[in-house]
C-alpha cells in the first residue's frame, strides 16, 4: 500500500456514524452526542499504557541529564505541546528550558490559524537548529493525522543527531515515520462528532498523554511530595496561597510561621518543608536535599495521611 493510501485512509479523517444528524439536533442532543464519543477517551488512552510509561522514563532520562523534552506538532497539535510545555514551570518550578513546545508557523500559529505551515520540512528543521538540539533530548512528535510533514521532519533531524523519539498520533501513522520513533502512541479514538475536527476526541486524547508524561517526569524526578506541588513557582496570589497551605499541612504550623519559612528559604516551598521538619539552617535543607537527589521523602519521611 502507497504512502498516498495511507493517508486517505486516516481514522482522523473518516466520518463518524453516530453524529450525522447533530445537524439538526438539540442543543441538548448535541450535548449528549459528543458525550458519548468523549466517555470513550480515557480507555483509549490507557490501553496506550506501556508506551507512555515508557515515554516517561525516556523523558525522565533526557531531564536527568541536563537535557530537554520537547514537543514538536501543528496546528491543535502543537498548540497542545507548547500548552503542556508552559505549564510546566509554575506547575513544578523549572526552568522554561526544561520543556519546549515547538508549533509550525511559530507564535502566530498559537492564536491564529496558518494554512500551509505544516507541510514545511526546512521550517521545522530550522525551528531545532534554532534549539540547538543536542543528543540527549527527547524529541516528541505529536501529529493526529499521523502524517503531518512538519513533524516527520523533526522526528528525522531528532534520528540524525541521536535523539531518543516518541510519536504520538491518533490514527495509523505512516510507515516513513513510525520507523523514526523509539515509543509510538496510538490513540485510536477513532472519527470525531465534526469529521476531521481533530481538536475534539483526539485533542483531549492528546492533552490527555502530554500531561502524563510531564507529570510522570517531573514525579520521578521529586518534584512532588506525595501528591504535593512542593516544587510550584509562586507567580500569582493562589499560587503563593497554596505555598504556605503545602508548608502548613506538611510542618503542622500556622499560616504566619509557613510564610516565615517560606520567607527564609528565599520563596521555595520544599526548602522551606526542609527548615521547617528538621529545624534546620537554608543552607543544611540545601545539604539534605542534595544528598537525597532533591526526594524530600527520602529527607522527612512519609507525607501526611489524606483525611477521607
Amino acid at each position: 500500500m502507497s504512502e498516498h493510501e495511507f493517508i486517505d485512509q486516516r481514522l482522523t479523517e473518516k466520518r463518524n456514524p453516530r453524529s450525522t444528524g447533530i445537524d439538526i439536533a438539540s442543543a441538548a442532543e448535541i450535548v449528549d452526542i459528543i458525550h458519548e464519543e468523549d466517555k470513550t477517551v480515557a480507555d483509549v488512552v490507557h490501553a496506550q499504557r506501556d508506551a507512555i510509561a515508557r515515554t516517561i522514563e525516556l523523558a525522565e532520562t533526557s531531564l536527568r541529564a541536563g537535557a530537554r523534552v520537547i514537543y514538536v506538532g501543528a496546528g491543535t497539535s502543537g498548540r497542545l505541546g507548547v500548552l503542556d510545555a508552559s505549564e510546566c514551570p509554575p506547575t513544578f518550578g523549572v526552568d522554561p528550558g526544561w520543556v519546549v513546545g515547538v508549533i509550525a508557523g511559530g507564535r502566530d500559529a498559537l492564536v491564529r490559524s496558518k494554512e500551509g505551515v505544516e507541510d514545511d520540512r526546512e521550517a521545522s528543521v530550522a525551528a531545532l537548529a534554532e534549539l540547538e538540539l543536542v543528543a540527549d533530548d527527547l524529541l516528541v512528535g505529536v501529529a493526529a493525522s499521523g502524517s503531518t510533514p512538519f513533524v516527520a521532519a523533526a522526528l528525522a533531524r531528532a534520528r540524525e543527531v541521536g535523539c531518543a523519539t516518541a510519536f504520538v498520533t491518533c490514527t495509523t501513522p505512516l510507515r516513513s515515520i513510525t520507523g523514526l520513533c523509539d515509543e509510538l502512541i496510538e490513540l485510536r479514538v477513532g472519527p470525531e462528532v465534526v469529521t476531521g475536527s481533530t481538536r475534539m476526541k483526539a485533542g483531549t486524547a492528546t492533552k490527555m498523554v502530554l500531561n502524563m508524561i510531564s507529570t510522570g517526569a517531573m514525579v520521578r524526578l521529586g518534584k512532588a511530595y506525595g501528591n504535593l506541588m512542593v516544587d510550584l513557582t509562586a507567580t500569582s496570589a493562589k499560587l503563593v496561597d497554596r505555598g504556605n497551605r503545602i508548608v502548613m499541612e506538611v510542618c503542622g504550623v500556622d499560616r504566619a510561621e509557613a510564610s516565615s519559612l517560606i520567607e527564609a528559604a528565599d520563596g521555595s516551598v520544599k526548602l522551606a518543608i526542609v527548615i521547617g521538619s528538621k529545624r534546620c539552617s537554608k543552607e543544611e535543607a540545601v545539604e539534605h536535599l542534595e544528598k537525597a537527589g532533591g526526594i524530600l521523602r527520602t529527607v522527612i519521611g512519609d507525607p501526611p495521611a489524606v483525611s477521607e
